[in-house]
């Protein structure tokens, strides 16, 4: 598919986040693959996928638009979604379809600039490029540096954005509203009907992570509730 098509094909739907760390019982591009395919059978009908090891397997195995992204960790930035051209360039050779990039306002890893990424990424490579914002004003400026797609990923993770226990679904609001390339809904999105409200709110489609496909996080949540009932005598 061109990637005209691979963003109709988006349209709308759900994609799922397959994500797992080292140290975590489900970290392996085998595992990941394998969670992905579940997915597909559920009828998402994208995955978003982080490290190169687990683009290409998830890629090979279900043939889903995959959103390609490379966590990395550096002492001079709090960025950290595919925080410099390395882990960019690395997403976009793993066979990626979609290049998700951070794109607050903050400072990157040695001092790089967003904008000479998006330019080296749309020089080599034919591939979609997606800005995870904070805010409105992110989004305006990602749309004019050439992303072809905004999400949400990163309200409430930056210092100066809302942080709310539920999905932005004012932000997605205001962007839908702003801007001409598709927005896309991410970020505490924990059940169907906050996935379809933000559909409704304008937004292209939806991504959900941790309320899919991390059991740890979503364990936790039913002990803590069955605990705290139990203290409260409540049921």
């Amino acid at each position: 598919m061109n990637n005209i098509d691979i963003l109709s094909s988006l349209k709308g739907g759900l994609i799922v986040s397959c994500q797992a760390y080292p140290g975590e019982i489900l970290f392996g591009s085998d595992i990941m693959s394998k969670m992905a395919l579940e997915a597909k059978n559920g009828g998402a009908v994208g995955i978003r996928a982080n490290s190169p090891s687990d683009i290409a397997e998830i890629k090979s195995k279900t043939g889903l638009p995959v959103i390609g992204i490379w966590k990395e960790r550096y002492a001079d930035s709090s960025i950290y979604i595919t925080p410099t051209l390395r882990e960019a360039e690395a997403v976009a050779e793993a066979g990626a379809d979609i290049v998700a990039i951070d794109a607050t306002d903050r400072p990157r890893p040695g001092q790089e600039r967003l904008e000479d990424i998006v330019a080296f990424l749309r020089s080599r490579y034919n591939v979609m490029l997606m800005a995870d914002v904070s805010n409105v004003q992110e989004g305006i400026q990602a749309e004019k540096m050439g992303f072809d797609i905004v999400s949400t990923t990163l309200s409430g993770y930056t210092p100066y954005s809302r942080s709310l226990e539920g999905p932005d679904t004012e932000l997605i609001s205001e962007l839908v509203k702003s801007l001409k390339i598709p927005v896309f809904a991410e970020g505490r999105i924990q059940t169907p009907d906050q996935a379809t409200f933000c559909l409704r709110q304008g937004a292209y489609s939806v991504v959900v992570g941790s309320a899919i496909t991390r059991p740890q996080t979503i364990t936790k949540k039913f002990v803590d509730l069955i605990l705290k009932s139990a203290v409260t005598g409540t049921a």
